[in-house]
């Protein structure tokens, strides 16, 4: 929250900039010819002339004031949702985005309060180019930032994604460096067990005897037919 915060600031800032800049140009530049601006030796790099563009740029979709105030608020919604659900793991996003909103919002101010006319004030000398200001500037930078980003910092595998965040957990480093234990080796790759041998039969000694049968016993007197000592002393007298 506090990153998205702080790309709001930096969008805010920026688009301030820029709309102080288109200030200063309409009090200082409109009605009056080209200034020189940027000249180093004898090249002739830059200069100021303001110029009124109702179009995108190039003068692209002249006329087109209803797609050209939509299409950048859409614009500028993606920005601030992908700020919020996808920069975190994409870190390049939170310095390219701020600047495309920025840029986006600077040129929709002007098409909405100054009659649908974009003031720019960049007249670039070494070639046949578009007059720009610096909200342009900032898109065409944030753009830049994106594509780079995309070409030279997204190339990693979702799985080497994961292990690079797995690496921040305490062990995980060298858990993700060791062989994995839970792997089983293919069964080419297992021992031959060697074949049990077969049982011996058992020897004639080593055969337990057979039970011998019991022998009859002599059954005991019944109880009553029974004697004690002294009882049979008294008998025999």
């Amino acid at each position: 929250m506090l990153a998205l915060f702080i790309s709001a600031a930096a969008v805010a800032v920026l688009t301030g900039i820029d709309q102080l800049i288109k200030i200063w140009a309409i009090a200082n530049l409109k009605g009056q010819p080209d200034r020189t601006f940027l000249k180093l030796g004898s090249f002739d790099w830059m200069h100021l002339r303001y110029l009124e563009n109702r179009g995108a740029a190039f003068s692209m979709l002249s006329g087109s004031r209803g797609f050209l105030i939509v299409f950048p608020i859409i614009m500028i919604c993606a920005c601030f949702y992908i700020l919020h659900r996808k920069a975190s793991a994409h870190r390049y996003l939170y310095l390219a985005l701020p600047l495309v909103a920025a840029g986006g919002l600077g040129n929709l101010i002007d098409r909405m309060f100054r009659g649908g006319a974009v003031v720019d004030y960049f007249d670039f000398q070494l070639c046949n180019f578009a007059v720009f200001n610096f909200a342009d500037i900032c898109v065409t930078v944030g753009v830049i930032i994106m594509i780079f980003g995309i070409l030279f910092l997204e190339h990693e595998l979702p799985e080497a994604k994961k292990l690079k965040e797995a690496k921040r957990v305490p062990y995980a480093r060298l858990a993700a460096d060791a062989p994995l234990a839970g792997e089983l080796p293919e069964a080419g790759e297992l021992p031959e067990a060697g074949v049990l041998p077969e049982a011996e039969p058992l020897s004639e000694q080593e055969l337990l005897p057979e039970a011998e049968p019991l022998t009859e016993q002599t059954p005991l007197p019944d109880a009553e037919n029974r004697l004690l000592p002294e009882e049979s002393d008294h008998a025999a007298e």
